[in-house]
């Protein structure tokens, strides 16, 4: 987001008692007083979060008519009508900070908020959806679970809902992966090629090295996050390693190996090159997914004017007759 730090003097009691309700792992509510970083940190969290979950929509939702069975289109209907969802909750958490919806979603179609860099990339295979719903959403579970205990209540109260919902579309996606694993050759084929497309991907979700990441420990002092970049990416491999080696598919990491000393699976280097070109816009569809955006947005122009007039009209009556 395009929210540049400025100094404000703050009540140093005031920040101290901040503090020591986040260490005593109370609630913060939206009444309640915070500092203003916190309530910037969370505004640019929460806000990439919803943009995330709206553009995630974008890969799969041209996919829907293409799905291979009624089934299938219904399963994949549901799950993006379910991110659609996930937005909506996390834009309104984002409101109760004193943002307004609508200048957040300004911010995506211009170009200055941020979002997830996964949904860059390009679905080339129906496969492509059984390995989205098994590694990207597996990923943002490992995430959101986390999440779902975070120091600001709004937002930690929609991970929940969330996270049961993000849990099905895992299945989903393993559901797909495993029939298409243990079909024809052409469609082992298939999926062995979008979990060597998507396995790299997956794990930048996480965001940068622990080294590298401006903002980590600002959140988790203050609870937001209660795992680093790194925990949290060691955690999805540790449990999706297991996951390929039940439907016979190979993770595209030479280096990837069992330590007996840790209990982890150590994986190779991350390109955090590609990483950072995808962010800065450089990436396969970033500028597919903004254009596409932004055309839906101005489709739906005539729906917005609408209900604003509508509410206008019934606004002016209801005052009327209270009158």
């Amino acid at each position: 987001m395009d929210q540049k730090p400025q100094a404000v003097a703050e009540d140093p009691a005031k920040l101290a008692e901040f503090q020591a309700r986040i260490d005593r792992g109370e609630s913060i509510e939206p009444k309640d007083w915070m500092p203003e970083r916190y309530r910037r940190q969370l505004t640019r969290m929460m806000s990439q979060h919803a943009h995330s979950e709206v553009v995630g929509m974008l890969p799969e939702g041209n996919w829907i008519t293409r799905a291979p069975s009624l089934r299938r289109k219904m399963s994949l209907i549901a799950k993006v009508q379910d991110e659609a969802g996930h937005g909506l909750y996390i834009y309104c958490g984002a409101e109760t900070l004193g943002v307004d919806r609508a200048d957040l979603i300004d911010q995506l179609l211009d170009g200055r908020a941020k979002y997830s860099s996964i949904f860059n990339y390009p679905t080339l295979s129906w496969a492509d959806m059984g390995v989205i719903g098994w590694l990207v959403d597996g990923a943002a579970i490992v995430n959101q679970t986390v999440l779902a205990k975070a120091s600001y209540g709004p937002y930690a109260r929609a991970m929940i809902r969330i996270c049961k919902e993000e849990n099905f579309h895992k299945r989903q996606g393993y559901e797909i992966v495993a029939t298409l694993a243990n079909g024809t050759p052409a469609q082992k084929a298939m999926v062995q090629d979008a979990v060597n497309r998507w396995w790299w991907p997956s794990l930048m979700m996480f965001g940068p090295s622990d080294t590298d990441s401006p903002n980590s420990a600002e959140l988790l002092r203050w609870k937001v996050k209660h795992k680093t970049n790194d925990e949290l990416r060691q955690r999805f491999v540790n449990l999706t390693v297991p996951q390929a080696a039940a439907v016979d598919l190979t993770l595209p990491d030479p280096d990837l190996r069992y330590d007996e000393a840790t209990k982890n699976w150590e994986f190779g280097a991350i390109d955090w090159a590609e990483f950072h070109e995808v962010i800065r816009g450089n990436g396969p569809c970033n500028r597919e997914r903004l254009e596409a955006r932004r055309a839906a947005h101005e489709n739906g122009r005539w729906v917005r004017d609408a209900a604003a007039a509508y509410a206008a009209k019934h606004g002016a009556a209801s005052a009327t007759n209270a009158a």
